[in-house]
């Protein structure tokens, strides 16, 4: 029985009558690039994530790229961001003009805390980019108090995390990922928990004249045709795309609550594996699993036996972002951020997909405890 890392093939199938006819719709009207599908998209995502404004975009680096840009910053300015992050958060940071400074993580969810981005805050930095790792939220409320106190954006990158949420610092509710911040970056690429037929992207934001300003960026500058305001670029987000991902929206809450029910499997099957350190879940958060990532003794060797028993799994990330040949002039170097090079050595994902079903998890659980020795 092969089991790969992800299958898309299934859940087409599953909305196919939907998405065809979505995307024949379009194709009939003849209106490809933004008009209603992508304010209709705009409109759901904005009530899903409960925030006042929502804009797509072509791509999730584009959601991060955008309202950084629209910071307007000057030479010199800073934005703190893990290390331990796919390379679009940092190049996304260069490209609007910024310095990226990395900063490490906590060694038992990924993520960012108040203590890892203040030991990389300088006075320069005018923003802070919490990465929801994984599918699991960033502490928001120490982040953004650390934020309020310094005069920093809060940018959070959710390109991994749509539908997760957190309970808010008054305890008395919870927030979506991408509305507790001053703004929130998401990723349609495919492989994402909504993910659409090719590249797309959607910048969340509580501030109007924000909103506006990414609005408008997107379209080179400008609302009115030949108009330009601001120096902008291409970004538009595909009709095609939002009608694909208009259909999906309303199974994501579905597809997340199996992707949490694999989880359980796999707790329940390697809890008592010393050598395999399982995800932890911070309290209060709502983990929506776009990867199930664990700690593995002898990844490298794991992953090989793996691979021999037919089943995918994969290494998010090999080398962290202060070690990029690219960015070797910000003056990164080894042993600089030790939680995040301990990741990379030895972090793996296992399948986790909704449609994986029991019986495939459960044979990646068995090879696992043959691996390491264990019963099965």
């Amino acid at each position: 029985m092969q089991v790969p890392l992800l299958d898309l093939k299934p859940q087409y199938q599953a909305l196919k009558e939907a998405i065809d006819a979505a995307i024949e719709r379009v194709v009939t009207s003849q209106g490809f690039i933004l008009g209603p599908e992508v304010e209709g998209l705009e409109s759901e995502m904005a009530a899903y994530l409960g925030v006042p404004h929502a804009v797509g975009c072509a791509s999730g680096t584009d959601a991060i790229l955008l309202p950084l840009r629209a910071l307007d910053p000057e030479p010199g300015a800073e934005v703190v961001m893990p290390a331990f992050t796919f390379f679009a958060t940092a190049g996304a940071a260069w490209n609007a003009g910024f310095r990226p400074v990395f900063c490490d993580i906590d060694p038992a969810t990924f993520n960012v805390t108040r203590a890892t981005l203040e030991a990389a805050w300088t006075e320069r930095t005018r923003c802070v980019v919490p990465v929801h790792l994984f599918g699991q939220m960033a502490p928001m409320a120490e982040i953004k108090a650390l934020a309020r106190e310094r005069g920093s954006m809060v940018l959070e990158d959710c390109a991994q995390a749509i539908g997760a949420r957190q309970e808010d610092d008054s305890g008395e509710g919870s927030v979506m990922a991408g509305a507790s911040g001053d703004a929130g970056a998401f990723s349609f690429f495919p492989t994402k928990n909504l993910g659409g037929f090719g590249d797309g992207g959607l910048v969340t934001s509580r501030d109007a004249d924000l909103a506006e300003r990414v609005a408008k960026l997107r379209v080179h500058g400008g609302r009115q045709m030949y108009h330009h305001e601001m120096v902008g670029t291409n970004s538009r987000l595909d009709a095609l795309q939002a009608a694909v991902l208009r259909v999906k929206l309303p199974h994501l809450d579905d597809w997340a609550r199996a992707r949490r029910e694999n989880a359980c499997l796999y707790h329940g099957g390697l809890d008592d594996v010393v050598e395999v350190k399982l995800p932890e879940v911070m309290e209060g958060n709502f983990h929506v699993y776009n990867q199930f990532t664990v700690r593995a003794d002898r990844r490298d060797d794991l992953r090989a036996h793996l691979a021999e028993a037919g089943i995918g799994s994969g290494v998010y990330y090999p080398v962290p972002l202060h070690l990029q040949p690219c960015f070797h002039e910000l003056g990164g170097r080894e042993g600089m951020l030790p939680e995040t090079e301990r990741a990379c050595r030895e972090v793996l994902s296992l399948p986790i997909f909704p449609e994986v079903g029991k019986e495939r998890v459960e044979r990646v659980i068995a090879e696992i405890r043959r691996f390491y020795g264990y019963g099965v």
